[in-house]
């Protein structure tokens, strides 16, 4: 499409040495046709092809061939950075770094990767400069990468976040809790299919175990014939021991590292006490979701080691439970 010149406006310069007078000249001079500049519709501004603007003013030229841009206002930069990255005069080393600190602060979601191809420069470029920049985000829990997909830095976080507000929101949509809580669409879906069916909010095959034992609470209300886990009655430290002296266990690699998982958890009330204690605030949301998630591992192992017994008991042989019971 062609405007006339008279009703552009020139964009924000990307350029700290501003335009290049004799590159302007070398155009000018060109007798072939230039490739159309990129303008915001909305208002007007230049976003690629200043120096064709002003070869086109020195030609004489009345009016000149525009792409119009109807994007976001605030990715108009973007596309600016990557065009001139991509063709024409290149911006200098020390201007794209510039850019990319400016995109940074614009946009903080955008992953490393993705910034460095727009501003032509390397990813570990970008991670530098954002570890620097004071705009960056750190509570972020996700990033959108080079293909538009937004993955969560934190996924675990970001799925509770999700079950927190669908608790919150139970009508809201999947793009919208997806753009809350810094996820993908295809993630909030899945966290609010997982609830639905009584499941945790984490990924497949992991559940919380709040989220397990009021399942079977739920089943058991309703006179489900699922069973809830059987617990063995006793002091944790003596069952500890008679595992420990189990010969079975003791001389399996396997064997091993679960006895050295269960010593590990078998601290006392007081030292628990110590631990919490000893959590810096900034560190608490992580270590609680750290600490969700270990005791939803051992809230499945639970669960299928007892499924496990169950169907041994079915053939006549001694359930693991009444021996550490005896």
């Amino acid at each position: 499409m062609t405007v006339p010149i008279t009703s552009l406006l020139a964009g924000e310069p990307l350029r700290s040495a501003g335009h290049d007078v004799e590159h302007v000249m070398l155009l000018a001079g060109l007798e072939s046709a230039l490739p159309p500049i990129l303008v915001e519709r909305r208002t007007m501004k230049v976003i690629d092809g200043i120096h064709r603007l002003m070869a086109a003013f020195v030609k004489g030229r009345q009016s000149i061939e525009v792409e119009f841009y109807d994007g976001p206002a605030e990715d108009a930069f973007l596309r600016a950075v990557e065009a001139n990255v991509s063709h024409g005069l290149p911006l200098s080393l020390a201007d794209r770094r510039a850019a990319v600190e400016r995109i940074i602060s614009s946009h903080p979601a955008l992953s490393d990767r993705a910034i460095a191809r727009i501003a032509g420069v390397g990813a570990k470029t970008v991670a530098a400069t954002r570890k620097r920049s004071t705009a960056a985000d750190a509570q972020l829990d996700g990033r959108v990468g080079r293909d538009g997909r937004v993955r969560p830095v934190n996924g675990a976080l970001g799925r509770l976040r999700v079950a927190e507000l669908i608790a919150e929101r139970p009508d809201a949509s999947a793009r919208e809790l997806a753009r809350i809580a810094g996820v993908s669409p295809a993630t909030a879906s899945d966290v609010r299919k997982r609830l639905r069916a009584g499941e945790g909010p984490l990924a497949a095959g992991v559940t919380t175990a709040s989220a397990a034992l009021d399942r079977q609470a739920v089943q058991g209300g309703r006179g489900s014939s699922a069973r809830p886990l059987r617990l063995v009655q006793g002091d944790p430290t003596e069952l500890l021991e008679k595992l420990l002296r189990d010969p079975s266990l003791r001389h399996k690699e396997e064997g091993r590292q679960l006895l050295r998982l269960l010593r590990q958890n078998s601290l006392g009330t007081h030292q628990w006490s110590e631990l919490t204690a000893a959590v810096p605030p900034h560190c608490s949301d992580l270590v609680v979701s750290l600490a969700r998630q270990y005791a939803a591992t051992w809230q499945e192992f639970a669960q299928e080691l007892d499924e496990r017994v169950r169907s041994l008991s079915h053939r006549q042989e001694p359930p693991l439970a009444e021996a550490l019971g005896s």
